[in-house]
């Protein structure tokens, strides 16, 4: 298993020298995008809108917008700094506290911890700890630059670090419009719903729900495979070809243009026109 980070978790004079490595994948399916003319798959690529050009990686700097078009510039290296200067802290246990006060609105995702070298004493004396307390840790840690609120707690035989949100992160109930305050309910249906939750309800068993959707669309995509419904995208590595193909629809162009503007040039007769008008008028003066 990838191990995403190394660090310390700290509670009291106890450290634990600890890996991290992702508890959950996403297996979505994913597809792509392509050209229904050609086949090819659609590229999306960082234009600047002033430039009017393509922008290469070394030449974006990042921002925080404080107002309408205006930013506040942050150098890479000053983020560098501040980053390094929170990874340094071994992230600390903070509180103990029991898994059901917490709402699942705060939960996010999910890491397996396991220990690094010297550290399979403390990581047992932990786990037994937070087993025979029915307690969970409550740590702060840095993941990918951001600083995150997590719990640390045992799942199954293993530490699990899940992160959290931060208070300010969950919206407001409040703004959650068309929520009624109190409504009125029939004790008959009441009652039948009741006991139609009664019947339904069961000890939880996650090997019991499936992807349903993603399990139809593998299907169909591996029938189509086997009945040749395919498709090739175009080669990507022929530039001489188009910019040959865009030299000749601009001389093609070029010569269409020419041969509309061609049968204009009758300056000439307009000059001795004028210039015979001229020796009239000072014919007649004289």
């Amino acid at each position: 298993m990838h191990t995403m980070w190394k660090g310390t978790i700290s509670f009291g004079l106890v450290n634990i020298p600890v890996k991290m490595h992702a508890a959950t994948e996403n297996k979505d399916v994913r597809l792509r995008q392509l050209h229904k003319e050609c086949q090819t798959p659609i590229r999306y690529q960082k234009v600047c809108p002033n430039c009017d050009r393509e922008v290469e990686n070394e030449e974006i700097v990042k921002a925080y917008e404080y107002a309408k078009n205006k930013f506040v510039v942050l150098d890479e290296e000053e983020l560098k700094a501040l980053q390094n200067e929170q990874e340094d802290k071994a992230v600390e246990i903070v509180d103990f506290v029991k898994l059901e006060e917490i709402d699942p609105i705060y939960f996010e995702k999910s890491y397996y911890l396991s220990p690094n070298e010297g550290g399979g004493k403390a990581y047992g004396l932990l786990r037994s700890a937070l087993k025979d307390t029915g307690k969970i840790g409550v740590a702060k840690m840095i993941i990918r630059s951001k600083e995150q609120l997590a719990v640390i707690r045992v799942y199954e035989n293993t530490l699990v670090a899940e992160t959290i949100h931060f208070p300010d992160e969950v919206r407001s109930v409040q703004d959650v419009p068309n929520v009624p305050d109190e409504v009125k309910t029939v004790k008959k249906e009441l009652d039948t719903a009741k006991m139609l939750i009664e019947q339904l309800t069961t000890e939880f068993d996650p090997e019991k729900y499936k992807d349903e959707y993603r399990t139809a669309l593998l299907e169909l995509i591996e029938a189509k495979k086997n009945n040749e419904e395919t498709t090739t995208a175009a080669p990507k590595d022929k530039p001489a070809a188009d910019v040959s193909d865009n030299l000749m629809d601009a001389l093609q162009a070029s010569l269409d243009r020419a041969k509309k503007e061609k049968p204009k040039p009758k300056q000439p007769k307009q000059t001795k026109k004028k210039s015979t008008t001229k020796t009239k008028k000072t014919g007649t003066k004289g």
